[in-house]
């Protein structure tokens, strides 16, 4: 494990020239609304002499996020709407998130939880992940169990394989996919303990790599992928497009065909969501597609991601490069997995 301790306060990435001192009043405000964490990892991949430097607009704190628009929500995508018991999110039938713990070794500045993320108590007690779990064994339909949060990879090896374990014990859960960002924030801590506690008869262990720009896919983060991998864990990806991160297509080209190389599917490309703050982040629907078009021809079909919208309020993912979304006067209209139509700014 790395001795290096993560940035935690404005202060201490001024010292390390992460940002100007002149902005440290400034960012305080920032630091007191929304948790800042950067780790070595990522510190080290910053470019200092560039102002726009793309890890650092996605993980260094910003005066921007004190900017919030009308049509922004503290639950951009209705996670409150389906939580029936505390770390229980049950909108699709066959699936469930289950969130263990509200923690991450970084935090994004664009995190559409960030509201809730790293503040107050950071993981679930011993009762309540009793009562999340008891919730997914009374409900038989629940065939998938989506582990996410805060970072479920930041728990110990030990509590992982806990979870995974009880989860897998559950008839009806077949598969296990774990969403994180830590093979990239925090690689030593995917250790051959950490990758052998998530693999538990019973289920299908399946993990989900949340990676925006080329960079981030460092050479230990790609050994940290590869143990999983190696171990017989299938890989996929999602990404969130990002303006000044990743909103080229070459950027997003160089992205996914490294994933493909390190053996992960390109699963989802996120259009960012109305979180508090995040409006410097954000594309129009417009140059997304367009910048998939382009995508598309540039790769092949097993470098192209689903590009999705989580459509505000509760109501699901919707492909936007389908017939369920349309253009109107005012922005967009998109349609639900149940068929119901809803308006987008």
């Amino acid at each position: 494990m790395s001795s290096e301790k993560s940035f935690h306060k404005i202060s201490d990435l001024a010292a390390a020239g992460l940002i100007s001192p002149a902005k440290v009043p400034a960012l305080e405000k920032v630091a007191a609304r929304y948790a800042v964490a950067v780790t070595p990892a990522l510190a080290a991949l910053i470019d200092k002499s560039d102002p726009a430097d793309p890890i650092a607009r996605a993980f260094v704190p910003s005066e921007a996020e004190l900017e919030t628009a009308p049509e922004e929500r503290l639950d951009p995508i209705g996670d409150t709407a389906h939580s029936p018991v505390p770390g229980i999110v049950h909108r699709h039938r066959d699936r469930a998130l289950f969130e263990p713990i509200l923690a991450c070794p970084a935090y994004c500045r664009f995190c559409f939880r960030r509201a809730e993320i790293g503040r107050g108590e950071n993981a679930l007690s011993a009762e309540a992940t009793d009562r999340a779990i008891a919730y997914i064994a009374f409900h038989p339909e629940i065939r998938e169990v989506i582990l996410t949060g805060g970072d479920p990879f930041a728990l110990s090896a030990r509590r992982a394989g806990e979870i995974a374990s009880r989860l897998a014990a559950i008839d009806h859960v077949r598969v296990v996919r774990w969403h994180t960002r830590v093979p990239i924030t925090e690689p030593e801590h995917v250790s051959d303990a950490f990758v052998a506690a998530l693999i538990v008869p019973g289920a299908t262990t399946v993990v989900a790599l949340h990676a925006d720009h080329p960079r981030e896919l460092h050479p230990e983060a790609r050994a940290a992928c590869a143990r999983l991998i190696d171990a017989g864990i299938p890989m996929v990806s999602q990404t969130v497009l990002l303006k000044g991160v990743n909103d080229t297509v070459e950027t997003l080209q160089a992205l996914m065909e490294t994933l493909v190389e390190m053996r992960i599917k390109p699963y989802y490309l996120h259009h960012p969501d109305l979180a508090p703050g995040t409006g410097h982040f954000r594309v129009s629907v417009e140059d997304g597609l367009a910048l998939m078009r382009e995508l598309r021809k540039r790769v092949s079909g097993l470098c192209v991601p689903h590009y999705v919208l989580d459509i505000p309020g509760g109501f699901a993912k919707v492909p936007l490069d389908s017939a369920d979304v349309e253009k109107t006067d005012t922005g967009w209209r998109v349609r639900d997995h149940v068929g119901d139509w809803h308006e987008y700014p």
